[in-house]
């Protein structure tokens, strides 16, 4: 069965949600969006798995000015797993105070808590070199 509109478009307002409440430092909301036991991947740049919120409001707040002024999410793509589960990946685009910006792709798991959606598990990448390194000879024919 097809994931219904309305999850869809729950599912994406939660992972723009992430955003406003880094931004507007509303660390203490971050409930509204992953679970209590959040597996938040890092290990792409150099760090750790965090494991549960407070885990995850200790980083930020450690990172302090080095966080991002604002967090941008796009191309949200929502693939529904077998088990209830939903995988979504997205682009994250995050700008510095100093005016530089970077891009990261999220790839979530997202699980049903009683009737609302929540991330049970972030994996965050960088995007640091176009076409993810691809280079001539090395793309499949098509």
């Amino acid at each position: 069965m097809a994931l219904p509109l309305e999850d869809r478009l729950a599912i994406t307002e939660l992972i723009a949600l992430h955003g406003h409440l880094a931004d507007e430092g509303e660390l203490d909301r971050l409930t509204e969006v992953f679970t209590p036991d959040v597996e938040y991947d890092l290990t792409d740049f150099g760090q750790r798995t965090l494991t549960g919120l407070t885990q995850l409001v200790d980083a930020a707040l450690a990172l302090g000015a080095a966080n991002p002024v604002a967090h941008h999410v796009t191309n949200v793509v929502i693939e529904e797993l077998a088990d209830g589960r939903v995988r979504a990946r997205s682009k994250g685009l995050g700008i510095k105070a100093d005016g530089s910006c970077g891009s990261v792709t999220y790839v979530d798991t997202v699980v049903r808590v009683g009737s609302v959606w929540r991330i049970a598990r972030r994996r965050v990448t960088a995007r640091r070199v176009p076409l993810n390194g691809l280079t001539p000879g090395t793309a499949a024919s098509l």
